[in-house]
């Protein structure tokens, strides 16, 4: 047989999900909301699966964002002091687990770099030879708060390296970025053997100092404990919930509502449920 015929549609097996995604469309979309809605309209057709409508949204929604949304803040970084032995940072590091570690001189300000844990190793199989941490940092990439999360996506890409540490406009550090941090937007939490679901924590992830993540599903009691507010559990079992009456119907991906002295944005949602939450709460400062 021959592959000469490009020209037909019908029942061709060959044909991939965007090539359907195409024919739903009864004309070009003139908003990201109406793509959205042609892309739920397409999983409702069949033509792909919730994974990859979610995923494509995912890819939407990271063209919205800003490094400072996904960032890991200031508080939260494991870091090494220059000045540490391997006898003392290396217990740090199995504990966190992580494959990255900023490496700083008196303060988190003052990055002298990145120490790869896999540049260890070298060390690890010859005693013999002196070991100076300073000699083995990788360059510290450095990035605003304001940079788009795409933009570093592409560069992450381009240039091969998987962290960065971001700066506010004063350029004291203010946190840092993986590229893992950036995929888990589009593709969902990437989890490995370490991550555990003991801690119900981790329903509410902290993006800076008075903004979060809150999960819709988490119980209104932790996010009561959490955030010390009083809403009540009599009213919804979850703070999604909380949030779906207050609006009254189902709300959109990035409608907002303040409830109380709280800002609540949808960041993740479909026709029938709230996925995931931003919280703004007032500045302490």
């Amino acid at each position: 047989m021959s592959d000469d015929n490009p020209h037909s549609t019908n029942g061709s097996p060959g044909r991939s999900w965007l090539d359907k995604l195409k024919l739903t469309f009864t004309g070009e979309p003139q908003s990201k909301q109406d793509l959205v809605e042609v892309i739920t309209e397409a999983e409702q057709r069949e033509l792909i699966d919730p994974q990859t409508r979610e995923m494509i949204e995912g890819v939407i929604g990271v063209n919205e964002m800003r490094v400072r949304d996904i960032m890991i803040p200031r508080a939260q970084m494991t870091t090494i002091d220059i000045e540490q032995n391997v006898e003392e940072f290396l217990p740090v590091m199995l504990e966190s687990a992580h494959s990255r570690f900023p490496v700083i001189s008196e303060d988190k300000d003052h990055i002298e770099g990145i120490l790869l844990a896999k540049d260890l190793l070298s060390y690890a199989f010859n005693p013999e030879r002196e070991f100076q941490l300073r000699d083995i940092l990788r360059p510290a990439v450095i990035v605003p708060e304001s940079k788009r999360v795409d933009v570093l996506l592409k560069e992450f890409r381009q240039q091969r390296y998987h962290m960065a540490i971001v700066v506010d406009e004063y350029g004291g550090v203010s946190g840092l970025v993986t590229i893992e941090d950036i995929l888990e937007i589009i593709v969902g939490e990437i989890e490995d053997e370490y991550d555990t679901e003991e801690d119900g924590t981790d329903d509410i992830r902290p993006l800076n100092k008075s903004t979060y993540s809150v999960k819709a599903l988490t119980p209104v009691e932790e996010f009561n404990s959490f955030f010390e507010t009083s809403f009540s559990e009599e009213e919804a079992d979850t703070i999604g919930g909380i949030v779906l009456k207050a609006f009254g119907h189902m709300p959109s991906t990035n409608d907002e509502i303040t409830i109380g002295d709280i800002q609540f944005k949808i960041t993740h949602s479909d026709k029938r449920r709230l996925v995931q939450l931003k919280v703004s709460v007032p500045s302490l400062e």
